[in-house]
């Protein structure tokens, strides 16, 4: 009888040990998903009717630059009928073997209802337009409205400043320069351009041939200062493949792919296939650095940021072509606080996502290389709480 009892008692106090584990273990997941839905970031939808189909059988080759200006126009650069297939641009044959279609030429302006309202831009034989880039990469539009080009080719060692209608400012470096690291009169396949307005400089990620960030006076080129990964002296060192278990590089990889300066004049380095942004000062000292997807081999995942566009900058986008998402990041952290996107051909997917920019109303603008050859919008939708880590595609709500 007493055994029995001693049984019942023990079999009892078991039971109430589980119970209490269960209970502890639910308490645990309950409070760390609050903790999760405490953290807020921004929130997009891709915006699939935008833009609007091009004029004249235009067609858009590997898409590699986008930036905004000040009146909310989106500017993008792109490789035209050089990254365009034989039947692709049928129209474009001697003599034309279909009605459609052929290359766009290479620069775009769109409003914001996604109407086409510009197109210039090379090729390299057009006069007026300086040493035009073999491939063409990366645009900015700065305070004046000036027009930005640079050229990742293999003769490519200029960067252009061109007007909004296409006509020639200034051409900073030279063609077939050949130009090394430490260099100061030319570049070497620039990636692109920041421009300071307040100081009248520009920072070149310079780039897929050199491994450093250089600075230049916005009007007249002349060479301001420059320097590599960690601030150190940049160098033409051969590093080899990428290594995510080797220690950190000290100097960067091919292409060094952005530099963009905050409001607070930290200067954010995408040193893509290194899979980290570095933070410097404007004169070069290092600050910190950060990795991301840091297993990704191949093209790295770093390849281009913007800004968001709150007062302080709160948070940093960032495109990662290789992993087909985009980041969102909090700045002053490096934190990564969740991300959209997914490799596909459908709206909201990506396939080489290259590029990004920001407007005033806080929507993305992103472009896509190799096949993707596209621009694509996601609308701001405000800030909300972080269920996942990653989203997906941020397809548009269903409206009732």
């Amino acid at each position: 009888m007493s055994r029995t009892r001693y049984f019942l008692v023990g079999a009892t106090f078991l039971g109430v040990l589980a119970a209490l584990a269960v209970a502890e273990r639910f308490l645990t997941l309950q409070v760390t998903a609050q903790q999760k839905s405490a953290v807020q970031a921004p929130r997009f939808e891709v915006d699939p009717f935008w833009p609007k189909p091009l004029p004249n059988h235009w067609l858009l080759g590997s898409t590699i630059g986008v930036d905004v200006d000040a009146q909310d126009h989106v500017w993008i650069v792109h490789r035209s009928s050089a990254t365009l297939d034989n039947n692709e641009k049928g129209a474009e044959a001697n003599p034309p073997i279909a009605e459609c279609c052929k290359g766009a030429p290479p620069v775009l302006e769109f409003d914001q209802a996604g109407n086409m309202l510009h197109a210039w831009g090379g090729p390299k034989s057009a006069p007026g337009l300086g040493d035009w880039p073999e491939s063409n990469h990366g645009i900015t539009i700065d305070g004046k409205g000036n027009v930005w080009v640079a050229g990742n080719g293999g003769n490519d060692g200029t960067v252009l400043k061109l007007t909004k209608e296409g006509k020639l400012i200034k051409q900073f470096g030279f063609e077939y320069a050949n130009a090394g690291s430490n260099d100061t009169w030319a570049f070497r396949q620039p990636a692109k351009i920041f421009v300071d307005d307040a100081k009248n400089e520009a920072y070149i990620s310079d780039g897929y041939g050199n491994h450093r960030v250089i600075v230049i006076d916005a009007e007249t080129g002349a060479f301001k200062r420059m320097w590599g990964a960690y601030g150190n002296k940049p160098s033409d060192e051969n590093l080899g493949r990428y290594n995510p278990t080797a220690p950190p590089a000290q100097q960067f990889r091919n292409p060094v792919h952005c530099a963009m300066l905050a409001k607070d004049n930290m200067l954010y380095v995408c040193d893509r296939v290194n899979d980290r942004i570095q933070v410097f000062t404007p004169e070069g000292k290092f600050v910190k650095e950060a990795f991301f997807a840091k297993n990704t081999l191949g093209a790295g995942s770093a390849w281009d940021i913007a800004f968001s566009k709150d007062a302080a900058q709160k948070y940093i986008y960032m495109a990662d072509g290789q992993n087909a998402k985009v980041y969102i990041i909090d700045r002053q952290s490096l934190a990564l606080l969740t991300s959209f996107g997914d490799g596909g051909r459908q709206p909201g997917q990506f396939f080489g996502t290259h590029s990004i920019a920001v407007d005033s109303k806080g929507n993305i603008y992103t472009t896509e290389t190799y096949e993707g050859k596209r621009v694509q919008r996601f609308n701001y939708k405000g800030l909300g709480p972080v269920q996942k880590e990653n989203q997906g595609v941020v397809w548009p709500a269903k409206s009732n």
